[in-house]
């Protein structure tokens, strides 16, 4: 990937930006961040199977649930996804079923959970990605009764967005920031979630952006790059292995949805008509039973930075990832739930795998699976191992342009 495959942001909103996802004001009760779940201490996920946001403390694996009426009371029902490249002007599908797509289903731009009332003057998919965590109950929003953007959103999703930009722009120097930077900005009252949004997006595209992997500059010419035993990875990840069947192109992602049989746990991703405790995928966008228990192909770079692995965390090392790969039906039935990594909440445990409890389901998911089994040794499984190690970023990962504020305009606590 070359800087011509990436949207240009613009440094001065990224500025803004940068304030904004480190900043707990844009939660309900004040008291989460964006970097809660994705924090660069962690590959920009959260180092957690299932994300915790409404009534968490803490970061990453040493994240505990508050006490009392303030506790955690669901978990977020997915991995938190990495950030690294999401700038890229090819991409046109977002989270792991599918419900954010460049569309003009809705004559605003997008296929969105929102519909048509995702707000106007979004810039990119990246920016309207950025405005539904948000507004979602257990991630930051909060829940019903606890402060006015978790009411508005029971009332209507885009009721609370303007509570949270009049939130931000009120603050005398997000104010001033917006006025400055933004060109359709003259004054504080003009702000919009639209403007936070774009402020979001260009922090996160520009802050993550890595394309100086060892693998990339193997793509440029330079052979020596790569070791002799991540030139064999790759020839396998090409070849054999057939990983590059999903895994193409140059962001390493077919941006397509597949079945995979990853082990299912956690409250999932039901619907309102949904009988039972389970995640269908990409059906619940499509409303296709053939899309049923897919998910996206995610994209690799810094992949090594990112475990664990599978659209809930399923798998603690990327080894076992890619292990259940080469032969799904036996990883699903050799599957231990000790491999997970979730936060203690005695309250809602007896959910975590409740799904284990209904053998019609879990035979459902067992036998959806849109990949053939490979067999590769242990020395090439090495081998492929040591390539995706090749992904990781150098300075991108090390040296970020922004890096994690000291302090942000709303006086909050910064998450390190």
């Amino acid at each position: 990937m070359t800087q011509q495959d990436f949207i240009q942001f613009d440094q001065k909103k990224a500025q803004i930006g940068q304030f904004l996802f480190y900043d707990k004001i844009l939660s309900g009760n004040k008291n989460i961040s964006c970097a809660a779940c994705h924090h660069p201490k962690f590959g920009t996920s959260d180092g957690l199977s299932l994300g915790v946001g409404e009534g968490g403390q803490g970061l990453g694996p040493k994240r505990v649930s508050a006490t009392g009426e303030n506790r955690i009371k669901k978990r977020i029902p997915r991995n938190a996804p990495a950030l690294w490249n999401l700038g890229a002007k090819d991409i046109d599908v977002l989270f792991h079923d599918g419900r954010l797509s460049a569309s003009e289903t809705y004559e605003n731009g997008f296929d969105s959970p929102a519909e048509e009332w995702l707000p106007d003057g979004l810039e990119s998919i990246l920016a309207a990605q950025a405005i539904f965590p948000l507004v979602a109950q257990f991630e930051m929003a909060g829940n019903p009764k606890e402060n006015e953007i978790a009411g508005a959103v029971h009332d209507r999703i885009d009721a609370a967005w303007p509570i949270i930009a009049k939130r931000v722009r009120t603050i005398p120097e997000y104010g001033a920031m917006f006025t400055k930077f933004f060109e359709n900005v003259s004054k504080p009252e003009d702000v919009t979630i639209a403007h936070i949004a774009n402020a979001l997006a260009a922090f996160m595209a520009i802050e993550w952006q890595s394309v100086d992997t060892r693998y990339d500059q193997f793509l440029l010419g330079d052979d020596s790059a790569l070791t002799a035993q991540e030139k064999r990875g790759l020839a396998l990840f090409d070849g054999k292995a057939n990983c590059s069947s999903c895994h193409s192109g140059a962001l390493l992602s077919d941006q397509k949805f597949h079945a995979l049989a990853v082990p299912p746990f956690g409250p999932g991703r039901t619907r309102g008509f949904d009988p039972m405790v389970r995640d269908v995928g990409h059906m619940g966008e499509s409303n296709d039973v053939n899309d049923a228990y897919r998910f996206r192909t995610p994209m690799l770079r810094n992949v090594t930075l990112t475990a664990p692995y599978g659209h809930n965390g399923a798998f603690a090392t990327l080894e076992g990832i890619i292990r259940h790969h080469l032969d799904p039906v036996s990883s699903f039935a050799a599957w231990d739930k000790a491999q997970t990594n979730l936060v203690p909440v005695p309250e809602i445990e007896h959910v975590d795998f409740a799904i284990w409890d209904n053998p019609r389901e879990l035979q459902k998911v067992a036998q959806k699976i849109d990949i053939e089994p490979i067999s590769l040794t242990d020395s090439e499984i090495a081998d492929l191992l040591a390539f995706l190690h090749s992904l990781t970023g150098t300075k991108s990962v090390t040296d970020p342009v922004f890096g994690v504020p000291e302090t942000v305009p709303s006086g909050l606590e910064v998450i390190k």
